[in-house]
């Protein structure tokens, strides 16, 4: 009896071992989808979802924030430049801008009254100086003859001395005139240029007041189809907002979105080819966006010589990259296993059992992966998703679905 028990106990202990090392997940079939290894030629092509968007868009935005007071223009309308399309409330910014303006207004005003108060001073100073350079004119004669009269002993030396006093102290004051005129002068036509810079200057932000005053006002910056474009009455824009988008109709590029697996194989200046209601158009590669958002990065298209005719922007085309040269070799149908192992391992089928099993993979295009190592023609892989059972060493493909233990 002790014996017996003690068997029993060492078999159970050793089945818990087996389970241990070995896990084993019993699918059913409609769990998985199998792909066949096979030999072919490899074509190093990406196949590629674009969108038709125009060569050139403009974004339309709002230089002042408000709120939509008035449409004037509707989404699609071909519309050029300089044409009114939606006019923008802001009271607030409006009164500030109009007391600005009045301000600034004022300001230039008793500028050129300084400047005109300037001219006037140095106009004054000029009739003084000709009116004191005059009787200068007339004491020089008075005492030049004063002299010959004196030495002839006609008039009295008071009389000479008198008008050698008036002659002397006129061309003293001449002196103090002129030089006061020239610094005058000089001071003068410092502060007018300085004057007329901040006239200048005022009247430059005048224009800009202007300006955003009639920015309320949004207009087109180019000719064009206008697209994204939805205002609603009393809708809110913030400043430098965009309001919509110009299409500048002159051509048409492909835009696609790429999985990331691509990243360091896709290369501006690759060709391409879209076939567009049964015509095929050559494309060259002609933008790489590196950027990656939620594992994929965008890459922008453009035909080679004639475009196809009549796209429209929105428009799906289905176009194909060449990425290199074909090759034969073994090929593996796409699957999303490839999300789980990154190309590392599979589950290969054998009798039966799926096992897993390194591998390394190559290249990929639309429809298969390059093997490079780990698989033989004719093998069959679990290509759908691990997230179910990816923990797992082995799958049961013949069982139900629910967890056991291999033995072996």
């Amino acid at each position: 009896m002790v014996l017996s028990l003690i068997g029993l106990l060492l078999c159970i202990f050793a089945y818990a071992y087996t389970l241990s090392v070995k896990k084993v997940y019993s699918a059913s079939s409609d769990e998985i989808m199998l792909g066949t290894v096979r030999e072919g030629v490899f074509e190093d092509i990406v196949l590629l979802n674009t969108t038709v968007v125009p060569l050139t868009s403009v974004i339309v935005s709002s230089p002042e924030g408000g709120t939509v007071a008035e449409i004037i223009t509707e989404n699609g309308a071909y519309v050029t430049k300089g044409t009114p399309l939606v006019r923008i409330s802001n009271p607030n910014a409006l009164s500030g801008y109009t007391g600005s303006e009045t301000s600034i207004i004022e300001q230039i005003n008793q500028l050129r009254k300084l400047r005109l108060d300037l001219q006037q001073n140095q106009r004054v100073m000029k009739q003084d100086m000709m009116s004191v350079e005059n009787s200068l004119r007339t004491a020089s004669r008075k005492y030049r003859t004063d002299s010959v009269l004196l030495s002839k002993q006609v008039i009295t030396l008071e009389e000479f001395r008198a008008s050698k006093q008036d002659f002397e102290y006129l061309t003293g004051r001449r002196a103090i005139l002129k030089q006061a005129l020239d610094e005058g002068n000089r001071s003068k036509d410092m502060q007018l240029r300085q004057i007329d810079f901040s006239i200048g200057r005022m009247n430059e932000n005048l224009e800009t007041i202007r300006l955003n005053i009639e920015n309320m006002t949004i207009k087109a910056p180019v000719s064009g189809r206008l697209s994204s474009y939805d205002p609603v009455i009393g809708k809110p824009y913030t400043s430098n907002e965009m309001v919509g988008k110009i299409d500048v109709l002159k051509g048409y590029k492909l835009q696609a979105d790429v999985d990331e697996f691509y990243i360091n194989r896709v290369k501006e200046g690759q060709k391409g080819v879209a076939e567009i209601n049964g015509v095929q158009y050559g494309l060259v590669l002609h933008k790489v966006i590196p950027e990656i958002v939620s594992g994929q990065f965008q890459v922008e298209l453009v035909f080679e010589g004639k475009s196809a005719p009549d796209l429209k922007r929105g428009l799906t085309v289905q176009a194909k990259i060449t990425l290199s040269g074909n090759k034969r070799g073994l090929l593996l149908p796409q699957g999303q296993f490839f999300q789980s192992t990154g190309g590392s391992w599979v589950f290969v089928v054998e009798n039966g059992r799926a096992r897993k099993r390194q591998v390394r993979l190559g290249r990929k295009n639309y429809i298969y992966f390059e093997v490079v190592e780990g698989l033989r023609k004719d093998e069959r892989v679990i290509i759908s998703s691990y997230d179910r059972f990816s923990k797992y060493d082995a799958i049961d493909m013949n069982g139900e679905k629910k967890t056991s233990y291999d033995k072996n």
